[in-house]
């Protein structure tokens, strides 16, 4: 079964956490969060986003940046960042990825994107634009990787409550 790395670096927006809890527990994905956060994880609000779905998480929390990058040594990283010079869409995505955004209020700390160039990326988005919610950017680029990996493991079919096909 392949697998996807969802990582959040000191995220600050518990609603934000929350949905992409709920987006990682939809698509099996594996979540990342590196401390500091700017919550607690019995914060209300990031309960209330993803409450349903916690149960379905495979979660690891982290201390710190370094601890994250000691624990996944020799793992394929790839930084999401309004400074990144490639498009999200330009990569194929290998089975194990690490897909890391960083903090709402500044991202991915510059000192590590100067070191991985070739694994900073971008979702395009007009100039006048700072950028994105991170939660619907997580959301853009998991399903762009499970798309690429041809939805293992999903559902592919819905199916009505009151009538029949």
């Amino acid at each position: 079964m392949a697998q996807l790395n969802i990582v959040l670096m000191q995220p600050q927006i518990p609603q934000n956490t929350g949905n992409i809890a709920r987006t990682c527990a939809a698509t099996g994905a594996r979540l990342h969060l590196v401390k500091p956060m700017g919550f607690t994880v019995d914060d209300k609000k990031l309960k209330r986003a993803g409450l349903d779905y916690w149960y379905l998480l495979d979660i690891t929390y982290y201390e710190s940046s370094e601890e994250f990058f000691e624990k996944n040594q020799g793992g394929q990283f790839f930084y999401l960042t309004t400074k990144g010079q490639k498009n999200y869409t330009d990569i194929s995505y290998p089975d194990g990825a690490y897909i890391i955004f960083g903090r709402e209020d500044a991202g991915i700390p510059e000192e590590i994107l100067v070191k991985n160039p070739d694994t900073c990326l971008r979702i395009p988005m007009r100039s006048e634009a700072r950028s994105l919610n991170l939660s619907n950017t997580v959301a853009i680029v998991t399903y762009e990787v499970l798309r690429q990996w041809n939805f293992p493991d999903l559902k592919w079919e819905g199916q009505l409550t009151k009538y029949n096909w």
